[in-house]
């Protein structure tokens, strides 16, 4: 994000977290909740892993094009 943005919003601090984190028990429960943040958790792992396999590839495909210049 851009630092006039996140000067604008701000991070939240400990009373913000606490509110979300109420808000989420009364919508979800105490049971279920455990298991959302599992969920979430892989979702951003997976998301994670994505994202560095598509800097991997960029990457080669930069090297391999700066290979092909060389050799001409």
């Amino acid at each position: 994000m851009n630092n006039a943005v996140l000067a604008l919003i701000g991070m939240p601090g400990i009373q913000e977290l606490m509110i979300i984190l109420f808000i989420c028990l009364l919508l979800f429960g105490s049971s279920r909740l455990p298991s959302l943040m599992r969920s979430l958790g892989s979702s951003a792992r997976e998301f994670k892993k994505g994202v560095q396999g598509a800097d991997e590839e960029l990457e080669d495909a930069t090297r391999a094009i700066e290979k092909d210049d060389k050799e001409d």
